[in-house]
């Protein structure tokens, strides 16, 4: 196995073409518009299936991008996904971060009602009274809460990042999000992550200080 001396500042770069080379060696076409949040989740994971497994609602990417340049907040289910965004391209629009899941008194509360800690967050989400960017990594039942305020017409989310990973409920966790007319970038199947939600808005973030967005 040959070692490839490369720079650090190219080490990226280099991880992006080489994926290119990939996808056209496995013969997989993606959409061009959509390209570099498709590459950076196979970036984060090295996997190549999020090329055929990452689904868009319609002019999703222009959407989530406008809520940024408006000052939206992007609430995470986990304090994870809330490090891994890029908290100053998201500072210069005015926008920021919250996480409840770590909250005390969230714990306390759901321990209470029998609910889960991420169904709790995301009914104080709610009740923020601002535009919201939801980025779902790790917990369907964020998801499944979301989608109950939804039909109940208690809240009705901006955007929602719907990439949790694991088994109980997350396939129809994500099936019920893009039955809907919310806004959104879910990936489908069992695959996900507090990482790949949080590479999805760096694709994005990263690609509105090119200006390309």
């Amino acid at each position: 196995m040959n070692i490839e001396h490369i720079e650090p500042k190219d080490i990226e770069k280099r991880s992006f073409e080489i994926i290119s080379q990939e996808l056209k060696k496995r013969q997989i076409e993606i959409p061009q518009d959509k390209a570099f949040v498709i590459k950076r989740a196979i970036h984060t994971t090295a996997d190549f299936e999020y090329a055929q497994t990452l689904c868009f609602s319609k002019d999703a990417i222009s959407k989530v991008a406008e809520l940024i340049r408006q000052g939206a907040i992007i609430v995470t289910d986990t304090n994870m996904g809330l490090s891994g965004i890029n908290k100053a391209e998201l500072g210069k629009y005015g926008g920021k971060l919250m996480c409840f899941m770590a909250d005390q008194d969230v714990a306390i509360e759901a321990k209470s009602r029998g609910l889960t800690r991420a169904t709790v967050s995301m009914e104080r989400a709610s009740k923020l009274g601002q535009r919201i960017i939801f980025a779902i990594g790790n917990a369907p039942t964020a998801l499944i809460e979301l989608r109950r305020m939804y039909d109940e017409k208690i809240f009705i989310p901006d955007f929602i990042i719907g990439v949790p990973v694991g088994f109980v409920n997350v396939e129809a966790a994500k099936e019920m999000i893009m039955e809907t007319d919310i806004p959104y970038i879910v990936n489908k199947g069992r695959k996900g992550g507090s990482n790949v939600a949080a590479a999805i808005c760096n694709a994005i973030l990263y690609e509105m200080k090119k200006g390309n967005i």
